[in-house]
């Protein structure tokens, strides 16, 4: 059963009990994310989720390692462009020590300079990391050519130049400004008692600010290419669309047409780039929606010399979608594997507690497993073509290359 509340100043709970399990999963999602921060902030989001583990002024850093290790718990973090994540998972015997330590965290954390110093180092070492991903750095250097040197176009980690600006009055000034009662949803996923949980999560009622204000995150697509030099073995490609945002009600049907597409080993690009042509190792398709907007991809790495017949047959693949239509047995059995997916996704107390806590924070609403299960059972054949319309105007499209190019 799935519960939602609104505590008194506008924070929301939501909670769904698993009695059959011993694990509690609760998470902390805060509405803020790398496209809310200005550019000159750029990547603070990511530094603040760093540096709420770096201590507080009951516990140091080892302290909250230590004592969620010493219950057998895990806790982590990540930051997306739209949102931020704490959560922890626990057995229910532990869940109130658990609780503690997280809310400690996000409350009281000191963001001292020196802490701040080494997890700048840190965070250097992530993005140089990430620059060793082309199948990363591709993306995010196609997300900054299409929607520029704000919001979206920004990247989740930052720069090496903003992440050295900021210090303890930035962190705290930020922290203040965005995460807020109005932004904040709390969720929890296992085996608990209702009104314990309640009592415990009444901390978070006398969490209060004096503003507000949220940020213009509009963001506009626009038509791009893009290269970038790596001298490394394969070419690394990206071709993205405008895609809907993450409420319309096209969202499923546009899941069926990438599963068909580029999803996976008897997709349509898998069987003409791989298969039959052998031009590549991994080739596959995906969308990403947003509030406001999407973008759909497809990507693939291969040698150098086999870039443009790649580039040519992902367009060739998109043409002949609408010619060489999906049969109606090939529809249901995409949307059998939209359903097996979601369903063993659900599996577990971090998934449910993922899902509904995303899902109340980005739409404001809860869909059951069932209304998500009879979503997909409507896409139609209708659907899936309107759909295919919306996103894939080739006048559109945009390219983004990595490697020797």
């Amino acid at each position: 059963m799935i519960e939602t509340i609104k505590l008194k100043n506008g924070v929301r709970v939501v909670l769904e009990n698993m009695p059959h399990l011993r694990s509690i999963c609760f998470g902390i999602w805060v509405k803020n994310g790398t496209r809310h921060e200005p550019s000159e902030l750029n990547g603070i989001s990511h530094f603040i989720e760093h540096m709420l583990f770096k201590g507080t002024n009951k516990r140091s850093a080892k302290q909250i390692a230590d004592e969620i290790d010493s219950i057998g718990g895990q806790i982590n973090a990540y930051t997306t462009r739209e949102h931020t994540c704490f959560y922890t998972k626990t057995l229910d015997s532990h869940f109130k020590k658990g609780l503690d330590i997280l809310t400690d965290m996000f409350f009281d954390s000191l963001f001292e300079e020196e802490e701040i110093e080494k997890e700048r180092n840190v965070i250097i070492e992530e993005i140089n990391m990430y620059e060793d991903i082309p199948e990363d750095v591709v993306s995010d250097i196609l997300f900054h050519e299409v929607y520029g040197n704000k919001s979206l176009g920004l990247p989740i980690l930052g720069t090496k130049k903003t992440i050295t600006e900021f210090n303890t009055k930035t962190f705290k000034d930020y922290f203040k400004e965005r995460y807020t009662p109005s932004n904040i949803v709390l969720s929890v996923a296992g085996g608990f008692n209702r009104e314990e949980v309640l009592e415990l999560l009444n901390t978070f009622e006398n969490f209060t600010i004096e503003k507000d204000t949220p940020p213009n995150i509009f963001s506009e697509y626009k038509k791009g290419e893009v290269k970038k030099f790596k001298d490394i073995e394969q070419v690394h490609i990206q071709t993205s669309f405008p895609s809907i945002p993450t409420m319309d009600n096209d969202i499923y049907s546009l899941s069926a047409l990438s599963a068909y597409l580029g999803g996976g080993m008897s997709s349509r690009l898998f069987q003409k780039i791989r298969e039959d042509k052998g031009l590549v190792y991994s080739v596959y398709s995906y969308n990403q929606s947003f509030e406001d907007t999407g973008i759909f991809s497809l990507y693939a790495s291969n040698a150098p010399e086999n870039t443009e017949k790649t580039l040519e047959l992902m367009m060739k693949e998109i043409k002949r979608l609408k010619t060489d239509k999906i049969l109606e047995d090939e529809l249901s059995s995409v949307k059998e594997q939209l359903k097996a997916n979601y369903i063993l996704s659900l599996e577990s107390s971090n998934s449910r507690m993922s899902n509904i806590g995303r899902s109340l924070l980005l739409t404001n609403k809860i869909r059951t497993p069932d209304e998500v299960i009879e979503k997909i059972d409507n896409i139609s054949m209708e659907s899936f073509y309107s759909v295919y319309d919306r996103v894939f105007d080739l006048n559109k499209v945009s390219i983004g290359l990595v490697g020797r190019v």
